[in-house]
């Protein structure tokens, strides 16, 4: 899957609010999906730092990618399980997320997510999943 068909795929698949982070895949391969989230007042809480819940969903937007990219197809996934850690404040430009598939089973998957300022590449969450595949 090339970087171009994967933003087809999220335009036209995916829903408004996920569309509404203004994700941009910078990469995807059969080892990862680096995605890369703008920052501005839409996404901030207090303090001007991003929310909690749009990292949330940067990590499992793109740890879906990154099984898409490691199976080589687009086909639907559940999220059955997403547990993210808040590790520091995250500020600057944008937000971008590694996401990588740590074991891909019959019908279910685990991937990892790190995200990390674009300015300083300080990590400022990580994230873990399990997908289903029906």
């Amino acid at each position: 899957m090339t970087p171009e068909l994967a933003e087809k795929v999220l335009s036209e698949y995916f829903a408004e609010w996920v569309q509404a982070l203004d994700l941009t895949v910078a990469e995807i391969n059969g080892e990862r999906a680096l995605f890369r989230m703008p920052l501005g007042n839409h996404l901030a809480r207090v303090g001007g730092i991003v929310s909690g819940q749009a990292l949330a969903a940067l990590a499992d937007t793109a740890m879906v990618f990154a099984i898409f990219g490691h199976t080589g197809e687009f086909k639907p996934y559940a999220t059955t399980d997403l547990h993210t850690q808040f590790l520091r404040p995250g500020v600057g430009s944008a937000i971008l997320c590694d996401a990588r598939v740590v074991r891909a089973g019959k019908q279910l998957v685990f991937a990892r997510a790190e995200m990390s300022e674009e300015d300083s590449g300080r990590i400022v969450a990580t994230a873990t999943g399990t997908f289903y595949a029906p």
